[in-house]
């Protein structure tokens, strides 16, 4: 088969298309036959040499997919060949098959087209994850989510709305009026505006129970000057650096939680549960149109060095997708 390699660490002129042996499904696995799949900011970093797989997951970019089954392992049942689905990966998207643990599959939803559907696991586990499980959101909470025209971010948009979630959200203002139409109550412009001070203003000072935090660096001293009493800041990225300075003061004033969370590294067992949970509380919604995947731009899987230029500009609202 062909997959995309990674010639050197460096920029999107090192990923180069190879030929590379075919896979197989191990015990409990599947083979998808790719159809599409999406860029995330974990396939820039590993590029970069930054973010190396996890032990036994493929060495070739990709976190989601779509396709159709080619291959099932004899102790997988509930699945066959042909069956059109998209899939959580370790690793191995951007190639022209990837062997998956059958936990980690979704079936298509209802209304969306298998190359939308490349676009929505990575992105709707994550948000699941540490919005919902972790982050304890509830109807009539209220959320920041940083980074709100990414693809974590206008799923988390979309999931809050459907759930009656007031959602704010920080973005350059060029992106204010698509991000509004996803569910932002007020999109806070990050070259601009303090969004701490926005973010007070807009609750009197009550703050907002979750923060989706993947900046880190100096964001998380003003993450907690917005937190409600009791809240919660989820960290799931360091994009603006790893050390952090805090006021243990106000972290104790408002009885702060900080929860670091990555998915990536997870267990097959928690991903498998996370994938269950998304099927049950997620894919209703996406089938119902009320979440709908976001894809940007589409280009050829041969020109993933061109899809990483383009993600690398930051211009993009949603998935960036690769197409068989």
């Amino acid at each position: 088969m062909r997959a995309i390699t990674i010639s050197q660490p460096g920029g999107p002129e090192v990923l180069v298309e190879q030929d590379v042996p075919d896979p197989t499904p191990g015990p409990g696995e599947v083979v998808i036959e790719i159809v599409a799949a999406a860029l995330n900011r974990a396939d820039v970093l590993q590029r970069r040499g930054k973010y190396p797989p996890p032990p036994g997951a493929s060495e070739y970019l990709g976190l989601e997919c779509s396709g159709r089954i080619s291959k099932v392992a004899d102790d997988v049942h509930g699945w066959k060949v042909g069956d059109e689905v998209c899939a959580l990966l370790a690793g191995g998207g951007y190639a022209d098959a990837v062997a998956v643990p059958a936990g980690q599959l979704l079936a298509i939803p209802s209304g969306v087209g298998l190359i939308e559907a490349s676009a929505l696991p990575e992105a709707v586990c994550t948000a699941w994850l540490n919005l919902f499980s972790l982050g304890r959101l509830q109807p009539g909470d209220t959320l920041l989510v940083h980074g709100g025209s990414g693809g974590v971010g206008t799923v988390a948009l979309q999931l809050a709305h459907a759930y009656g979630i007031t959602a704010y959200c920080t973005a350059s203002a060029s992106k204010a009026g698509r991000l509004t139409a996803y569910g932002a109550a007020r999109v806070i412009d990050y070259l601009t505006e303090d969004f701490a001070i926005v973010v007070n203003e807009l609750t009197d000072g009550a703050g907002v129970d979750v923060i989706l935090d993947h900046i880190a660096g100096g964001y998380l001293e003003r993450d907690i000057n917005c937190l409600a009493i009791d809240g919660r800041v989820v960290l799931i990225g360091a994009q603006g650096g790893t050390a952090v300075q805090l006021n243990a003061g106000m972290l104790l004033a408002k009885r702060a939680h900080i929860i670091a969370s990555t998915l990536r590294p997870r267990s097959l067992a928690d991903k498998s549960a996370i994938v269950t949970e998304v099927a049950e509380h997620v894919w209703p919604l996406v089938a119902s149109g009320q979440v709908k995947p976001v894809i940007d731009r589409a280009f050829a899987m041969a020109d993933a060095a061109a899809a990483h230029t383009y993600f690398d500009q930051n211009s993009h609202i949603g998935k960036i997708v690769l197409v068989r």
